[in-house]
């Protein structure tokens, strides 16, 4: 339970107990931990397995490349999963750390990342078609081998379609995060200034996915710089547990 100090009725002076002052901490870090789990999950999910085995434009060459890793496509998946509860509970972990600074902005951070969530779990499941129809099923006789081969192609390019419908909600929960950090005194204004940026920077690749896909620019490859920031703080120095406890407990 957290204990509370009044040094005058005309100045009164909040302070927590050095038991609550270090769960503010481990609750922080812990934010900086699954921010990491999901960064490597997601990475590794993307850029090592996805754009390892999938040839863009080549059905036969992508067929044969998951065929002859599919542990490693499996993998890819899971490990997409494993970074989708990570991000949940990195969701709830910011909504507890910010929530004193406004409870309507930490609750629309956090319906963005519960709706991002929804939509890339369920976005798997085009990854998975490609293990089925290239499964070998009697069922799938139907089809001959260059009809499944493209299907799976197909079925692929769907999944990086839907990535880019969820990546807007992907920016969308960094506007609420980087304004509640803004105003937030226990975490550096900077951050959250980076993290407005990299919302832009989301939204406006997936504007140009589906108005310019074309153009081959990719915007939050270079404006994702605040969530790093926002990671490698949480997990090195945490919060500012002072000006934590004057909002937080203040507003308790």
């Amino acid at each position: 339970m957290i204990a509370t100090e009044r040094t005058s009725p005309e100045n009164p002076t909040i302070r927590a107990t050095p038991g609550a002052s270090a769960a503010v901490q481990r609750t922080a870090r812990t934010g900086g931990l699954l921010y990491l789990i999901l960064a490597v999950c997601g990475g590794f999910a993307e850029f090592f397995v996805r754009q390892g085995l999938i040839v863009r434009g080549d059905a036969a060459a992508t067929a044969s490349n998951i065929l002859a890793s599919q542990p490693l496509f499996r993998t890819g998946l899971l490990a997409e999963l494993a970074g989708q509860v990570a991000f949940v509970l990195l969701g709830l972990v910011l909504y507890r750390l910010l929530k004193p600074i406004g409870r309507n902005l930490a609750a629309a951070m956090l319906t963005f990342v519960l709706i991002a969530v929804a939509i890339t779990s369920l976005n798997m499941l085009n990854q998975f078609a490609p293990l089925l129809l290239l499964s070998g099923a009697p069922y799938l006789s139907a089809f001959d081998a260059g009809q499944l081969r493209a299907l799976a192609l197909a079925f692929l390019d769907l999944h990086e379609a839907g990535y880019i419908i969820a990546q807007v909600f992907f920016g969308l929960w960094l506007l609420p995060l980087g304004i509640l950090i803004v105003r937030s005194g226990f975490l550096p204004k900077v951050i959250g200034g980076f993290l407005v940026l990299a919302c832009a920077g989301y939204l406006a690749d997936v504007g140009t996915y589906f108005l310019a896909p074309g153009l081959g620019v990719t915007l939050s490859e270079f404006t994702f710089v605040g969530e790093l920031m926002l990671m490698l703080w949480l997990l090195v120095f945490g919060v500012n547990v002072r000006r934590w406890e004057a909002r937080g407990l203040g507003a308790a």
